[in-house]
């Protein structure tokens, strides 16, 4: 994939930086670690710092001194989360800012002119996703309105600046509605397309078979995102299934609070197993956090509640996803995914030795 900042290797994990930073990593470790796409959240630095100050700065890019390509997401999740501060229309979705209680409206052509404010490479398309459940009324009523908003965004959109401008396809947990909402989003001719509303708290097999059937409706030589997902084991389904983009904040947030992805799955280190286990987090890892450090030695670490804890964990654990993004890739060019993912699926998700 080919932005004006640079290209993208994909299949592609983005890692979340919602207010403009990875939480606990320096812009030089998230290079190292292979990092080639950001995700930042255009709603959150809309509140703070603001889209203006941004502006002033050079755009989001001088701002945090960010090489690379950057998506932003459009504000289309707070929509879900932050249900008891909102209020949604046809018109577009009124808040409470979660920072300082302030009111502001946000429409689908004021998402746009945000975005592009800010500066992204990649910019969203408003949409609503629903939770988990959701009756198939609602989430029809969301996915109509969704289309409505993208296409309202479509029309101010100004290609001329080099941005790319993704579509989000809804449609809940029915698969006649994914299917029909990717068709109709498909039809809009976008740079890229998203699958949106998933990984809200269904079942995974669930999420799988509402993104294929959303995949088989979006044209293969464009980038299919699937927003929010997730663990390895997800992704190497999702792959499966022709997913190029993905983000989530499981890496980094699970590693903050002591979980280490490893390639015989998931541990907590501090677990009291680990008191006396010096050896590294991940046998089979190269990163400076596992030939530098022993797991007892993390475990200490947040044991006594040092913040050394959460940067170690947090660059294994993306270390660890871009690992497998990298194998993935090549298996793909090889013509050797199936073997691949049969080895490594299990072995991801702790049910092999």
């Amino acid at each position: 994939m080919t932005t004006r900042a640079g290209r993208v290797e994909t299949p592609a994990f983005m890692p979340v930086a919602t207010q403009a930073t990875v939480k606990s990593l320096t812009r030089r470790e998230l290079l190292d670690l292979g990092v080639e796409l950001l995700l930042c959240n255009a709603y959150h630095l809309s509140l703070r710092p603001g889209a203006d100050l941004i502006e002033r700065a050079g755009g989001l890019h001088a701002f945090m001194n960010w090489p690379g390509p950057i998506l932003t997401d459009s504000g289309g999740y707070q929509v879900f989360s932050l249900e008891a501060l909102r209020e949604i229309s046809e018109e577009g979705v009124r808040f409470r800012s979660h920072v300082d209680g302030a009111e502001l409206f946000l429409t689908p052509e004021r998402v746009i002119a945000m975005q592009e404010q800010i500066g992204a490479e990649i910019i969203m398309s408003f949409d609503e996703p629903v939770g988990y459940p959701a009756e198939e009324a609602v989430a029809e009523r969301a996915a109509g309105r969704s289309q409505r908003w993208a296409e309202r965004g479509k029309r101010v959109f100004r290609p001329e600046a080099g941005q790319a401008l993704f579509g989000i396809a809804q449609g809940g947990l029915s698969a006649a509605l994914r299917r029909r909402a990717a068709r109709e989003i498909a039809a809009l001719d976008f740079d890229g397309y998203a699958i949106g509303g998933l990984s809200v708290g269904e079942p995974k097999a669930l999420t799988l078979e509402m993104a294929q059937a959303a995949i088989a409706e979006l044209p293969a030589e464009r980038p299919r995102y699937l927003m929010g997902v997730g663990t390895p084991e997800n992704i190497i389904d999702a792959v499966a299934l022709g997913v190029d983009l993905f983000d989530c904040v499981l890496p980094t947030r699970l590693g903050r609070n002591g979980a280490a992805f490893t390639r015989r799955g998931r541990i907590n280190l501090k677990n009291a197993e680990f008191f006396d286990d010096f050896g590294p987090l991940d046998p089979e890892c190269e990163c400076q956090t596992c030939r530098d450090h022993s797991r007892a030695y993390v475990r200490h670490l947040f044991k006594a509640n040092e913040i050394l804890a959460k940067r170690l964990l947090t660059y294994h654990n993306l270390a660890l996803y871009f690992w497998l993004m990298r194998e993935m890739r090549e298996a793909i060019a090889g013509g050797r995914f199936a073997e691949f993912a049969a080895h490594w699926k299990p072995r991801l998700a702790g049910e092999t030795a």
